[in-house]
């Protein structure tokens, strides 16, 4: 794990940075802002972007996410996929309707 100072130093990889337009990014926090930079990683991420997220939140951070707020966060294909590739079956669920059918069942 990264010292606090070198924690400053890391910055979202290049590629990325595209899927951050609306935010100042000298101003996202790696840790602060977590879950944003988890997310958008994992959906439009290349592999070498997902190597870096590992490298800087861990596994156990990153199944954190999925499993907490993944559903809602990510879209369908993506989370299913991290959910299926990071072994989780147990998730928080989102309280919204999250398939066309149940929006529509009266």
């Amino acid at each position: 794990m990264a010292t606090q100072s070198e924690e400053k130093r890391l910055h979202i990889p290049p590629g990325l940075r595209p899927y951050f337009q609306e935010y100042d990014l000298a101003s996202l926090d790696i840790q602060q802002h977590a879950d944003l930079i988890i997310q958008r990683t994992l959906e439009y991420g290349t592999w070498d972007e997902i190597r870096w997220l590992f490298k800087t939140y861990g596994m156990k951070r990153v199944r954190a996410f999925v499993r907490e707020r993944g559903e809602r966060w990510l879209s369908p294909v993506t989370f299913n996929y991290w959910r299926r590739l990071l072994e989780i079956e147990h998730w928080q669920r989102s309280p919204f309707p999250t398939q066309r059918e149940e929006v529509w069942q009266w």
